[in-house]
């Protein structure tokens, strides 16, 4: 059993805590600052956003960003800032999406087909970053930045009518999937949850363990700490900037598995993108932990939810964006403060120890 450390676990609730009253305090004067109440704007919030259909909505919502801020979070865990996980899903999606529309086999298969592609494709699209950094030096940071306007643009080829997408009306889109693709849904009401909600949660769990419970996931966080002692302890660094991107990918190539199998069943002009970015800010603000980015998650789409609302009561549109932004600096900073103090503690902790024991060693040394 490990001892408890009071000290611990009250720095550990001072972190958020500072967290949340700081955004609220300057989130409340940049509402007052428009000339609106902000205690209205919260009261507006939490009234909507509590209401059974909003809260599906947010659950669905929190999904795909779950699994993006996961995908993010295997590379952070390593230093290794994956910033094309945006375009990672996308690529992975279409491609599974033109995949699942030429196949017609029963739903035990041709789900599990679907998604092994996505994440295959996300992947290998992720590979080629980590492949250019263990081989030529590449930042990931540019590879990655790269790699999502090369994706786009190898997306636009193909997403037109007569190569891999059909014409329907002003959208252009891939092949509709078979009826035995569509996934499953959790009943609810109003509406349903999206059955995907159980695979993300398969997911973090996955990551918990293999990431913080296996040897593997120590080498990995190793490697991120310091590469000269992974390396001297006989950790192959290349080979595990490699795998981090690897599985970094192919959990991006889960993001839009929950559109693609529960909701708009092909890839389309209409495919919702920009969720790997929103992926960066829910993994720092869930500081890489799978409970912590859950709470993320949800939280990201309680804004995103209340935010029409919002402009229904007259504030202004981009006020949940500064909303957003606020939150996750502030939780940058309080992180960082609390993270100071606590080794401000251990030191003055370690000096009275030793200060101690000097005192008990001339004691000794004069009853002598």
């Amino acid at each position: 059993m490990k001892k408890f450390d009071k000290n611990k676990v009250i720095l550990g609730i001072a972190a958020p805590l500072l967290a949340i009253v700081a955004a609220m305090v300057i989130t409340s004067i940049i509402i007052a600052a428009t000339g609106k109440d902000p205690f209205h704007a919260y009261e507006v919030m939490i009234d909507f956003g509590s209401k059974a259909d909003s809260q599906v909505w947010i659950i669905n919502k929190a999904t795909p960003y779950y699994l993006s801020a996961l995908a993010v979070a295997i590379g952070f865990r390593m230093n290794l800032f994956n910033i094309g996980v945006d375009g990672q899903y996308r690529i992975a999606a279409f491609f599974a999406a033109a995949v699942g529309g030429a196949l017609t086999l029963p739903g035990i298969i041709q789900i599990p087909v679907i998604i092994i592609v996505a994440m295959l494709v996300g992947a290998l699209w992720a590979g080629i970053a980590g492949l250019l950094k263990t081989t030529r030096g590449v930042s990931e940071v540019i590879s990655t930045i790269m790699l999502n306007a090369i994706g786009a643009s190898v997306i636009a080829y193909f997403l037109k009518d007569g190569r891999l997408a059909v014409k329907e009306g002003n959208l252009v889109h891939t092949p509709y999937l078979p009826d035995s693709a569509h996934f499953f849904e959790i009943p609810t009401t109003p509406k349903p949850i999206y059955g995907f909600v159980i695979v993300a949660a398969l997911a973090g769990l996955a990551y918990w363990f293999v990431l913080g419970r296996t040897r593997f996931g120590f080498d990995l966080r190793t490697v991120g700490q310091s590469e000269s002692a992974a390396h001297a302890s006989g950790v192959s660094v290349k080979r595990m900037v490699i795998t981090a991107m690897l599985l970094s990918g192919a959990m991006a190539g889960l993001v839009g598995m929950p559109t693609l199998l529960g909701v708009s069943y092909n890839y389309g002009t209409d495919f919702p993108a920009g969720i790997g970015f929103t992926g960066i800010a829910i993994a720092l603000l869930g500081r890489n932990h799978p409970i912590g980015m859950v709470a993320g998650a949800l939280l990201w789409g309680f804004l995103d939810r209340t935010s029409t609302q919002l402009e229904f009561e007259g504030y202004a549109q981009e006020i949940v964006g500064v909303i957003q932004g606020v939150i996750v600096l502030c939780v940058v900073i309080a992180y960082e403060l609390v993270r100071r103090y606590g080794l401000k503690m251990q030191q003055r902790k370690v000096g009275e120890e030793l200060a101690a024991q000097a005192r008990k060693s001339e004691k000794a040394e004069v009853s002598a």
